[in-house]
């Protein structure tokens, strides 16, 4: 079949429409955390609870080392606090990948936050979107990154010893 220009604009309009029809923008209350990347909020619209996983970093698994630390700082930043939440898509346990952003604390993002004081890398092994903020708690010695030895990233971890619940899964 040859290539038609009207065809590929046609559906290349198609697929950023459905794309952006995926953004899901909304506020609630974070109202319980799972561990250092994982939260629910509760919509301000009354609905129940979502759980939402941070989009750009991973933290910790609550069994690996630095994981319940994680949890707890993510505990102190974000519990009962108000949020913006801009949902972009649903990871392979079907929680939704957000941007979530703290409403009385000027708009910071979580995960910004999350990776600065370092509970949580970035994706793309320095290259991804808070590779910045990765960067500079390494150089800090913050978080998992206070001792010499490098520390294992979750990706890895979970590859060696699966997620350390079935409820993970």
């Amino acid at each position: 079949m040859p290539f038609s220009l009207p065809r590929f604009l046609a559906a290349a309009f198609l697929l950023l429409a459905a794309t952006c029809a995926r953004a899901d923008v909304w506020q609630g209350t974070v109202m319980w955390v799972t561990d250092g990347d994982t939260l629910w909020v509760r919509p301000d619209a009354g609905e129940r609870a979502r759980k939402l996983r941070l989009q750009g970093v991973d933290a910790p698994e609550s069994c690996q080392s630095g994981g319940a630390q994680a949890r707890q700082a993510l505990i102190a930043l974000a519990l009962n606090q108000r949020v913006s939440v801009q949902t972009h898509a649903r990871d392979g346990w079907g929680r939704s990948l957000a941007t979530v952003r703290l409403r009385d604390k000027g708009g910071e993002d979580v995960a910004a936050r999350m990776a600065r004081q370092g509970w949580a890398w970035s994706y793309g092994r320095g290259r991804g979107p808070y590779a910045e903020q990765e960067a500079a708690a390494r150089q800090a010695r913050q978080g998992v990154f206070a001792h010499a030895a490098e520390p294992e990233r979750p990706a890895d971890f979970r590859r060696r010893h699966g997620p350390c619940t079935r409820a993970e899964r």
